[in-house]
């Protein structure tokens, strides 16, 4: 089966205390950053407003363009055996508040909604296609375009 394109668009969210917001999903057992597929008609940017207001609670009122991954490390396959390659927009926000966290998607693809410490983290524990964008973040790598 050749597995289909999808674009994404999701978003590293910090508390003032620089942690960093994951989201434990259904679909995959493992966390991530929250975010999900474009919908028709959409921009990257609408639809990383759009699931992290799904996904979290939290309305994001300034963010920063961080980059673009595509490439054979953003190849998928899910559980259901569907494959798909994705082609993820990432962006930054800080966040002053943090009380109204609660998942409100009505798919039920959150799990659970945790902020961790950068040095918390456990890549083992991040989905595989997410994995490239917390290892960047460890490390530092500012590069627009990353494969």
């Amino acid at each position: 089966m050749k597995p289909t394109i999808t674009v994404t668009a999701g978003a590293v969210i910090r508390d003032k205390a620089d942690r960093i917001l994951l989201q434990r999903r259904s679909d995959y057992g493992d966390w991530g950053l929250p975010g999900g597929a474009m919908e028709p008609g959409e921009t990257v940017e609408e639809t990383m407003l759009r699931e992290v207001r799904e996904e979290t609670g939290l309305v994001l009122h300034s963010y920063r363009f961080l980059g673009v991954y595509s490439g054979p490390r953003m190849r998928y396959q899910y559980p259901d055996g569907n494959q798909v390659v994705f082609v993820m927009f990432l962006f930054e926000s800080i966040v002053e508040e943090t009380a109204e966290l609660q998942a409100a998607d009505l798919r039920g693809e959150t799990l659970d909604l945790r902020f961790f410490r950068p040095h918390e983290i456990n890549l083992d524990m991040i989905s595989s296609v997410q994995r490239p964008a917390l290892e960047d973040m460890m490390h530092c790598n500012q590069a627009i375009l990353r494969t």
